[in-house]
């Protein structure tokens, strides 16, 4: 059938939104770690050449503490990337957020109470319709 309106777009409901948005936010993580990877591996290839074939600072073996501190600042990508996520990952998020959002309730219920309390909504509305 032919149809010369406006397409209808494809509803997407805010739960499978929001997986989607952290599917794309997890695959952005391993494609940057994956990254970092391939440089660590070329840079550190680059470092030995400096040192052993251009001969700059022959005398001492400097490139191993660069590729060692490099070594541990990829490490700890790898950990943020695949064990910090899982511990503070989108459940933890949400638990999270909930929390938050029924102190913000408690809150605001006691505030109305205190409100109330001093102000009775009572006492207001019988003045009005006297």
């Amino acid at each position: 059938m032919l149809s010369f309106g406006k397409k209808k777009k494809p509803e997407i409901d805010l739960e499978q939104h929001e997986l989607l948005e952290n599917a794309h936010k997890r695959i952005k993580q391993k494609k940057r770690l994956f990254s970092h990877f391939v440089i660590f591996l070329v840079g550190s290839v680059f470092l030995v050449l400096i040192n052993k074939i251009l001969k700059y600072g022959e005398t001492y073996d400097w490139f191993i503490w660069a590729i060692l501190i490099w070594a541990f600042l990829f490490v700890i990508h790898a950990v943020n990337v695949f064990v910090t996520h899982r511990f503070m990952g989108q459940d933890w998020e949400r638990a999270q957020r909930e929390k938050l959002v029924a102190l913000q309730k408690k809150r605001i219920a006691e505030i109305q109470k205190e409100i109330e309390t001093d102000f009775p909504l009572s006492g207001i509305n019988k003045k009005k319709d006297q």
